[in-house]
């Protein structure tokens, strides 16, 4: 396709090369050219159009591309979807060697190429007639090399000839997503991407959650999908290689106009415009229900297929009603009452909303066998993280957690299913029942008063209390001190006061216990600075990784809270997945996903498991902590800050695909700010930025330059906090820099990878690292940029300025020599001594 392509840029040149000053409206944009509002280039054959556009009744313009002859306007390509643009005056340029967008002020809202452009090369936009908009550098007429093409950087459009699919060099896929609603392009919630694993499509929630897939293409059909097959209108074609796989198709009848999208409502649709009718008609759509859609009601939302809208469950209201009277579900369903304290009793029907719907499998569903309803009702009623119960009346019980999604309206010929929910959330339940307990508790106290008056209660009680001094002295009494402390720290976690809740399923001490044999040593992973690490076997087989706050880490119920709290909003690959939390009077635990090879540091600094590390998959590693690290930066729906990004808080999957731990140091920016300031200074000695560990400045691109010292100790094996070199006293950046501008930074490398290493790629992964780990915050690049450097091939890095480091002379054993010679010290002291937090 790259080789068609290119014969098209030189034709397109060749015939317009003796042409001067051509107007924009044409099918090119040249050099210092630009598109502004009302201005348009439009394809060759006249198929499609560029330009400024206002979807719907938004006040707000984006560059697109859409279908020329077609009215309504049909958009295909949106750039700047994230990014509006709420004034007029933009333009849409060639300059510096780069298709950029700039705004009213000449801030750049957009560009097609990022990283490092060489800004004298003559470059070309052509808006192709297939849809496809092509960057060409056209300074060898003979040559013209393809610098970026839409088609490569989908939105919800998949056009014919274009391609989906999954790069394996550098692991990136192309995604449909759909647009926020018919108004707003902005991503929304459903993204179509490919199983290359599988060959075959899915569609996801959120990024995260699939509910449904194709099925695999066998060069006829995808599964059991019969609409999607090769017939007389479309030619579908998979491509599996060394380099990627991916879908395209094309049309037999060059005269039809025919698109593939990921449409607001959250399902697929192939639909094709017919010469006269003024509407798409739609050939297929996928699911073919839309109560399939996973959240299409959004929570506690229940699916009507058959008049095509959404209810809320009995009980409950829609959160946000400007939205539902727009038929837009997805905020889903509120409670419409706070629950009475006094009303929750078990067997009280008012503690009970009843409905009848189709309840989904869920992995938040845990089924039990009970003797009879009454039993089902007290293990959810009992259970804290319940949300609601069902009973089949043969002795199958399932309790569902956390909201209820996938609710749908029964059809007349399925079984009836009775759901109970309970009438308060799990915290409102909480918060009546230890009122009642309160108020039990001052009865009993209140009576026990009269009790103990008296000689002999009072020498009883004297012999007590002198009994449980003795037991108290040593140790054992600071322990107990700690006890009582978590236990009213707790109160604050458990939101007893408030009406945060916390979107993470609870577990009770006994089953953590009963998991991990009594902590057991032999259960034991590992100790970590927050406290030690066990193995838990929960029901099912499933394997858990127990880790549980010690008295001695220096961190309590605030960093606690924070990690449950930030972790339950994330969803990453490159991300552990927090399972679960327990809290008591004597115990604060977190559940995590199990990683049964552990942390990074565990391979990279042993003499004989670094061998299993080759380079390939230290370079994956780099490319999965890298995407991790972007996804907090600039995708996640927070922007948080790691502020404690180290090896051992890198812990690797059966596959040793890399997984980020411990946000409990882990911190919130609020909107497009990036950085902020801290009095208290915590992290870990020789991963800290110079500015986080002088003046406590905290942003993005503090982790940023932890992340280069984690490249230069997974390249060279070594220990930032050692040092290197017999002449001086060099820490592992110090003596990388030294290399570098001695031109011997393959000496770096270690040895066991020196036979597995590629050398270009890794000494472009050394420049990364002294990019990142520069002195000058402003002078390090973004993740996202940095991404983009790992995953080019053959691109010019900046070179690095001089890393935030401390070179010392080593001082003789002697008195005399000591006396002689000087410490050499930077201005930059980052390798102070901090209070280690992890």
């Amino acid at each position: 396709m790259k080789n068609s392509n290119s014969i098209l840029i030189v034709v397109h040149f060749l015939c317009f090369s003796l042409i001067t000053n051509l107007s924009v409206g044409g099918d090119t944009i040249f050099v210092n050219e630009s598109v502004s509002l009302g201005q348009t280039i439009i394809s060759s054959g006249g198929n499609f159009e560029l330009g400024f556009f206002r979807p719907g009744d938004s006040r707000y313009y984006y560059i697109g591309i859409w279908y020329k002859k077609l009215y309504p306007q049909t958009v295909v390509w949106v750039a700047n979807r994230d990014k509006p643009l709420g004034g007029a005056d933009a333009n849409l340029i060639i300059s510096q060697g780069n298709l950029v967008l700039l705004d009213s002020l000449q801030n750049s809202i957009w560009s097609a190429l990022a990283g490092n452009i060489n800004p004298n090369i003559s470059v070309t936009a052509l808006l192709r007639d297939d849809g496809n908009l092509i960057l060409s550098d056209v300074s060898k007429a003979s040559m013209p090399l393809l610098l970026w093409q839409s088609f490569d950087y989908p939105t919800h459009t998949f056009l014919p000839g274009a391609k989906l699919g999954y790069d394996k060099r550098t692991q990136q896929k192309q995604v449909l997503i759909s647009w926020k609603s018919l108004s707003d392009p902005a991503p929304g919630l459903y993204s179509l991407e490919i199983d290359p694993k599988h060959a075959q499509y899915v569609i996801k929630w959120n990024r995260t959650t699939e509910y449904w897939a194709s099925g695999s293409w066998d060069g006829q059909q995808f599964g059991s999908v019969p609409e999607m097959r090769l017939n007389y209108i479309y030619n579908y074609s998979y491509i599996d290689n060394e380099n990627e796989s991916y879908f395209t198709y094309s049309l037999y009848n060059s005269t039809i106009t025919s698109r593939l999208i990921m449409d607001v409502s959250g399902q697929i649709k192939q639909l094709t415009w017919l010469d006269g009718s003024s509407v798409w008609n739609l050939i297929w759509t996928q699911p073919r229900k839309s109560c399939e859609v996973y959240a299409k009601c959004g929570a506690f939302g229940v699916c009507d297929e058959a008049n095509a809208t959404c209810n809320c469950l009995s009980g409950f209201k829609p959160r946000l009603d400007r939205q539902w009277n727009s038929n837009d579900y997805s905020s889903g369903c509120v409670r419409d009452q706070k629950v009475q304290c006094n009303a929750i009793t078990e067997d009280t029907d008012s503690s009970w909303i009843t409905s009848i719907v189709k309840v989904p499998a869920s992995e938040d569903t845990n089924n039990i066998t009970v003797g009879k309803a009454s039993q089902c009702r007290s293990a959810c009623f009992y259970t804290c993280s319940c949300t609601a119960y069902t009973y089949d009346g043969s002795g199958n019980c399932s309790i569902l957690t956390g909201d209820l999604y996938n609710l749908q309206q029964l059809s007349k010929n399925e079984i009836e299913r009775t759901i109970f929910v309970k009438r308060g959330s799990p915290e409102d339940q909480t918060k009546a029942r230890k009122s009642m307990k309160l108020k039990a508790i001052f009865s009993s106290i209140t009576a026990l008063m009269f009790l103990l008056i008296g000689s002999f209660s009072y020498i009883y009680y004297r012999r007590r209390m002198a009994k449980k001094s003795d037991r108290s002295k040593g140790t054992q009494g600071a322990h107990i001190s700690h006890w009582h402390k978590a236990e009213g720290e707790a109160k604050v976690l458990m939101n007893e006061n408030s009406d945060e809740a916390i979107d993470v399923p609870y577990f009770h001490l006994e089953t953590i216990l009963e998991a991990t044999d009594n902590f057991s040593n032999a259960n034991k992973l590992g100790q970590g600075g927050f406290g030690p690490v066990y193995k838990g076997i929960f029901p099912g087989e499933k394997e858990i990784a127990v880790k549980t706050l010690s008295s001695q880490s220096g961190q309590g119920i605030d960093e606690f809270k924070n990690e449950v709290t930030l972790i339950a909003k994330l969803q990453h690959r490159n991300l552990v997945r927090l399972l679960g939390y327990c809290i008591n009077a004597t115990e604060q635990i977190l559940l995590y996903e199990y990683m049964p090879n552990k942390s990074l540091d565990t391979f990279i600094f042993d003499g004989t498991l670094c061998q299993l590390l080759d380079w390939k998959k230290r370079y994956d590693i780099i490319l999965g902590i890298a995407r991790g690290i972007s996804y907090l930066h600039h995708d996640s729906r927070l922007r948080i800050i790691h502020r404690d990004l180290k090896t051992s808080n890198i812990l690797l999957d059966e596959e040793m695909n890399p997984k980020i731990s411990d946000f409990g140091l882990a911190r919130i920016v609020e909107g497009k700010v990036t950085e902020a300031n801290t009095k208290k200074v915590v992290g870990t000695y020789g991963y800290m930025s110079p500015e986080y560990a002088l003046d406590g400045l905290f942003s993005i691109k503090s982790d940023v330059f932890s992340f280069g010292v984690v490249v230069l100790e997974m390249i060279s094996g070594r220990r930032n906090t050692g040092f290197y070199q017999s002449e001086e006293a060099l820490n592992l950046l110090g003596y990388a820099w030294k290399l570098w501008t001695e031109k011997a930074e393959t000496q770096l490398i270690e040895k066991s990878l020196l036979e597995s290493c590629n050398r270009s790629e890794a000494i472009k992964c050394i420049n990364i690292a002294l990019l990142c780990v520069q002195e000058d915050p402003n002078h390090r690049p973004n993740m996202s940029d940095v991404i983009v450097m790992l995953g080019g091939e053959g691109t010019n890095l900046p070179t690095p300025n001089r890393p935030a480091f401390v070179i010392r002379a080593h001082a003789s054993s002697t008195s005399s020599s000591s006396s002689d010679k000087k410490y050499i010290v930077s201005n930059n002291q980052v390798t102070i001594t901090v209070e280690e937090g992890r």
